[in-house]
């Protein structure tokens, strides 16, 4: 039984294969007008970082941060974070990591949020898409690199379209989560006042929901930072991988902080 089972393998690698191979050789027009415009999009946002001086953008940065939590020691937090960036050389790359995960985060929630307030309205859409998001979730993001590395090429393209498909999950959960959230109470009183399923959607659900569905902001990095870290990894480069990590992990928790809701962050 054994024997059998392992001679008549299921060919699923050479499906997955001949659906790229055939998507490459019918659709090979949209995914090249597909890869220039996301290209132009990402390079158009790291132009406009780097056409800030550096001190000038964490001083903006800062700011921002203030504006949205009015906590001094996330000001200073931030300052020194970002000064420290600067000082070890990887600003740039901080900068590409930034604009990847801006772009990856604004498609996500652009695709996940419609996505998840049909699945809450559509059961049966919400048990066909449940199976298919564990699956964007569990497998690494590395493994979507071979596929969108052959449908549009090198660049910084199948990096977003990767860290999309694994973040996707998300929003599409959180916000399928918030609309079914809404109290029953809620959509009865909507309902004797008189509103269409538009108006519930915009004036009751959403509004209540919004919290949830802001969790759904998963920022991701691709690319970026990440070539320094493979290229000390390569080359067994241990201070190089050592900052570049400490860089990784400094982006990250300083959008962590920013992005929370106001008041979520200790004064």
């Amino acid at each position: 039984m054994l024997e059998w089972l392992i001679a008549n393998k299921v060919p699923l690698g050479l499906w997955i294969k001949r659906f790229v191979d055939f998507i490459n050789e019918h659709a090979a027009g949209a995914s090249e007008a597909l890869s220039q415009g996301l290209a132009y999009l990402i390079n158009g946002l790291i132009a406009l970082l780097e056409w800030f001086n550096p001190l000038v953008l964490v001083v903006l940065i800062a700011a921002l941060a203030y504006w949205l939590h009015r906590s001094v020691k996330l000001v200073v937090f931030i300052v020194l974070s970002l000064l420290l960036i600067i000082n070890l050389g990887y600003w740039e790359a901080t900068l590409e990591t930034l604009a990847l995960v801006i772009c990856a985060t604004i498609v996500s929630m652009l695709i996940g949020i419609p996505l998840g307030i049909a699945a809450a309205h559509r059961p049966w859409l919400f048990t066909i898409l449940r199976p298919i998001l564990d699956l964007m979730q569990t497998i690494p993001t590395f493994v979507y690199l071979i596929p969108t590395l052959i449908l549009f090429g090198l660049g910084v393209v199948p990096g977003l379209i990767s860290t999309v498909i694994f973040a996707i999950p998300a929003p599409i959960r959180l916000t399928h989560l918030g609309i079914t959230s809404v109290p029953k109470a809620l959509i009865e009183a909507g309902e004797a006042f008189g509103a269409t399923k538009r108006q519930l959607l915009w004036k009751v659900e959403l509004p209540y929901a919004m919290p949830t569905i802001m969790e759904g902001v998963t920022l991701v990095g691709a690319n970026g930072l990440g070539k320094p870290v493979v290229r000390a990894l390569n080359t067994v480069n241990i201070a190089q991988g050592f900052e570049a990590g400490l860089a990784i992990v400094i982006i990250a928790i300083v959008l962590d902080r920013v992005c929370k809701r106001p008041g979520a962050v200790p004064k």
